[in-house]
C-alpha cells in the first residue's frame, strides 16, 4: 500500500506533481514497519547544520527507511547512496536558507491552503479530520506535525526559488519544430555487417606473431608483487552448533523475561480497497455498491485473494491477494481496525475509511498471550548459542592473534586451540581475491603494512566470521617471462588485428559498392556477407540482428545515396546505405507543440536549477554556512553496512 510519506523530499513532489501525491497520500498504509540501522546514536546527533538549520541524525535514518520500504535500491548497496541522501537534505536546506535569505516567507494561510490540497484526505467532505487524527496520519512515518509542516514550509519556499529560474526560460517556435523534427524524423537504410567472428580465423596470431610482440613490449610485462599467507579463519556458525545451553539458564531467562514473550492480540486480513479520494457522491454510491457486490461473491465461496489481485487499488497488498499477516492494534485506520477485530476467523463485511470502502475477511485471530516455555525455548537456545559464540568468538580471535605472534612458526597449532580453520593462501596479489575472505576491503587494509613473519588485527568477514593473516613471505615484483603472459598477449593481438581486419572488411564494402553503382547488395554479396534493409527508425530505437541505433544520430543529416561507417559493434562493425529520410507529419506538431515546448522547458530548468544548486552550495560552504558532520555520516554508513551483512 502506498506509504503516507515515501520520502522526505515527497513535499517538492507535493508542489511539483501534486497528482502523483495526491494518489501516494490516499492509499494511507495501514502497516508500516520499522527498520532500525543500528547506529546507536540519540536524536540529538546532527549530520550538518546550514545556517541555523541543523540536520538531525533521525532525518536520513527516516529517509534510509522509505527507501527500504519502497525498495529502490538493494539494501546491499544503499550504504553506497548515504552520502548522496545527505548532500540531498543539504542542498534542500540551502534553498530553502537562500529563499529566506531573499525575504520569502509562508503565511499560515499558504500552509494550511497547501495541505488542504495536497492531502484531501485530511478534508473528507471540505471539513478537516481533526488534529488527533491528522497527528495519527504523521505518526505512523515518525513524524510530528510541527516536522511535517516545516518541511511543507521549507519546500514551498524551495518552489518559489525555482519558480524565479523558470520564469525566464524562454522556447521559440522554431526550436519547438526542430525538437519535432528531430524526434520524429525517421531514416530507412541498407546495412551490412561484419561480424567478429566472420574473421577470427584469418586474424589468429602465430606463437611467433605473440613472441614478437612480447619481444617489443615486454617492458610493459611485470608480475606484481605478491603475498604468501596463512590465515586462521574462526566461524561462528560452527561454533555455535558446538554449545548446548544449559537448561537451567534458559529457564532462568524465561521466567526473568517474560514479558519479551507475551504476543499481542493479532489477526490475518486480506482486503479490497476502492479509494473514494475525490470522488463525487454519485462515483462513491457505484464504488459501494460494487464493494457490497464482491463481498456477496466472496461470502459465497470465491476466493478474496484472487478478487483482491485483480480489484483491488490497494498496490502495496493487491498483487499479494490483498494479505496483511500479523497485525496488531493501532496500526490500521480506525474503522479498518474495528471491523478486523471484532469478525471472527472466515468473516468478512464491507467497511468505509476516509479513503475508500473496504472488503475484509478475516482469516486468523489470535488473543494476547504469554508463549510458553516450551514454545520459545528453542528459539531461546538458538539466540543463547549465538550471543554465547559471538562473546568467545571474539575472545578466541584476540588470544589467537597473541598466540601466532608469540610463536609464527606453528600456526595449526595455534589453530588447533581456539578452534579455527587454518588456510594457505600463496601468490596472492593486492586488489585479488583471497581464499576463504574474497574481496575484503579491511582484510586488505589489514594485511598491507604487514612485514614478513607478521601477523594482522582480527578482521571481521561476512557470515560472521573472523580472520587473522600471517605474512609468511613476500614475491618482489619481476618481468613476466614470455610463458606467463602468453594467454594476455595472445588475447591483446588476436583484438587488435581483428579491429584492423573488420575495419579493413568494412571499407572493402563500402568501395566496392561506389564501383558498382552504389549497389551495396551487390558488394556485400562478393564478400561473403549479406545486405539488409530497415525499415523507418530514428537514432532511439533499435534494428533486429543490429542493436541499438544509437550511430544513426549523424547519419540522419546524411543525404540519400550516401554510404555511413564503418561504425563500430560489440561484435564487429556496422556500413551501410541511406536510402530514404521519412519526415513527421507537420499536421501533427500542432498536438504536440505544448508538451514540446515544456519537455524543453523542463530540461533548460533542470540543467539551471542544477548549476544554481551546485553554484549556492558552494558559495555558502565557502562562507562557512555548510558544515557537514562527516564522523557520523560515516558512522551511519559503516553502521548500516554492518547491519545488512
Amino acid at each position: 500500500m502506498f506509504d503516507l510519506f515515501r520520502s522526505r523530499d515527497k513535499a517538492v513532489r507535493i508542489l511539483l506533481g501534486a497528482l502523483l501525491l495526491v494518489v501516494a497520500l490516499s492509499m494511507l498504509t495501514y502497516l508500516i514497519p520499522t527498520y532500525d540501522t543500528g547506529s546507536g546514536t540519540s536524536d540529538g546527533q546532527v549530520v550538518a547544520v546550514v545556517g541555523k538549520d541543523s540536520i538531525p541524525l533521525t532525518d536520513v535514518q527516516r529517509l534510509i527507511q522509505n527507501n527500504l520500504r519502497q525498495r529502490q535500491l538493494p539494501p546491499e548497496i544503499l550504504p553506497t547512496y548515504i552520502p548522496q541522501m545527505v548532500n540531498d537534505l543539504i542542498t534542500e536546506r540551502a534553498m530553502a536558507y537562500e529563499a529566506d535569505r531573499l525575504g520569502f516567507q509562508v503565511s499560515d494561510a499558504e500552509l494550511s491552503d497547501a495541505i488542504r490540497q495536497s492531502i484531501p484526505a485530511l478534508f473528507p467532505d471540505g471539513n478537516f479530520v481533526g488534529k488527533d487524527a491528522y497527528a495519527q496520519m504523521l505518526a505512523q512515518e515518525n513524524l510530528s506535525i510541527p516536522q511535517f509542516e516545516a518541511d511543507l514550509r521549507r519546500q514551498i519556499l524551495i518552489t518559489r526559488l525555482r519558480n524565479i529560474a523558470a520564469g525566464g526560460i524562454v522556447v521559440t517556435p522554431a526550436e519547438v519544430e526542430q525538437t519535432y523534427k528531430t524526434k520524429n524524423e525517421k531514416i530507412k537504410i541498407q546495412w551490412v555487417k561484419v561480424s567478429d567472428d566472420k574473421l577470427k580465423k584469418e586474424a589468429e596470431p602465430s606463437t611467433a606473431d605473440l613472441q614478437a610482440y612480447y619481444n617489443i613490449n615486454k617492458a610493459t610485462y611485470q608480475t606484481p608483487e605478491r603475498k604468501n599467507l596463512v590465515l586462521l579463519v574462526a566461524d561462528q556458525t560452527k561454533l555455535e552448533q558446538s554449545l548446548t545451553p544449559p537448561e537451567a539458564d534458559l529457564r532462568r531467562q524465561y521466567d526473568q523475561n517474560k514479558d519479551q514473550y507475551r504476543t499481542p492480540e493479532r489477526v490475518d486480513v486480506r482486503h479490497i480497497l476502492f479509494n473514494t479520494t475525490g470522488k463525487s457522491p454519485d462515483e462513491v454510491n457505484k464504488i459501494k455498491a460494487k464493494a457490497e457486490d464482491l463481498l456477496k461473491q466472496v461470502k459465497g465461496g470465491a476466493d478474496i485473494g484472487e478478487l483482491a489481485k485483480k480489484n483491488s487499488e490497494d498496490p502495496g497488498s493487491a498483487q499479494n491477494g490483498g494479505e496483511y499477516k500479523g497485525v496488531t492494534r493501532g496500526q490500521m485506520l480506525p474503522e479498518f481496525e474495528q471491523a478486523a477485530f471484532s469478525l471472527k476467523p472466515g468473516e468478512s463485511a464491507v467497511v468505509k475509511t476516509a479513503i475508500g470502502y473496504h472488503v475484509i475477511k478475516v482469516e486468523k485471530h489470535e488473543d494476547a498471550r504469554l508463549r510458553p516455555y516450551e514454545e520459545v525455548k528453542d528459539e531461546m537456545a538458538a539466540q543463547w548459542k549465538k550471543q554465547r559464540a559471538s562473546d568467545m568468538m571474539q575472545q578466541a580471535a584476540d588470544k589467537a592473534q597473541t598466540a601466532l605472534r608469540k610463536d609464527p612458526a606453528h600456526p595449526e597449532t595455534v589453530a588447533a586451540q581456539f578452534g579455527m580453520q587454518v588456510v594457505k593462501a600463496d601468490g596472492i596479489e593486492a586488489g585479488k581475491p583471497v581464499p576463504e575472505v574474497g574481496n575484503n576491503t579491511d582484510f586488505d587494509q589489514a594485511i598491507a603494512p604487514l612485514r614478513k613473519g607478521e601477523v594482522s588485527q582480527p578482521v571481521a568477514l561476512p557470515s560472521s566470521r573472523i580472520v587473522i593473516a600471517e605474512l609468511t613471505d613476500i614475491i618482489p615484483p619481476k618481468p613476466a617471462s614470455f610463458e606467463e603472459v602468453q594467454t594476455k598477449i595472445h588475447d591483446t593481438v588476436l583484438q587488435n588485428r581483428l579491429r584492423a581486419a573488420v575495419q579493413k572488411r568494412s571499407q572493402e564494402i563500402i568501395d566496392k559498392a561506389k564501383s558498382m553503382n552504389g549497389d551495396i547488395e551487390k558488394a556485400a554479396k562478393s564478400l561473403g556477407l549479406e545486405a539488409k534493409m530497415s525499415d523507418p527508425v530514428n537514432f532511439s530505437g533499435t534494428i533486429e540482428g543490429l542493436g541499438s541505433t544509437a550511430f544513426l544520430a549523424n547519419v540522419m543529416k546524411q543525404p540519400v545515396g550516401s554510404f555511413f561507417g564503418p561504425f563500430p559493434l560489440a561484435d564487429g562493425s556496422v556500413v551501410g546505405k541511406v536510402i530514404e529520410h521519412v519526415l513527421p507529419d507537420p499536421a501533427k506538431l500542432a498536438a504536440e507543440r505544448d508538451s514540446i515546448r515544456e519537455e524543453i522547458k523542463n530540461d533548460r530548468l533542470r540543467d539551471r536549477n542544477a548549476l544554481f544548486e551546485a553554484g549556492l552550495r558552494d558559495t555558502l560552504t565557502k562562507q562557512g554556512k555548510i558544515k557537514i558532520n562527516k564522523e557520523v555520516v560515516d558512522r551511519l554508513v559503516s553502521d548500516f553496512a554492518n547491519n545488512r551483512g
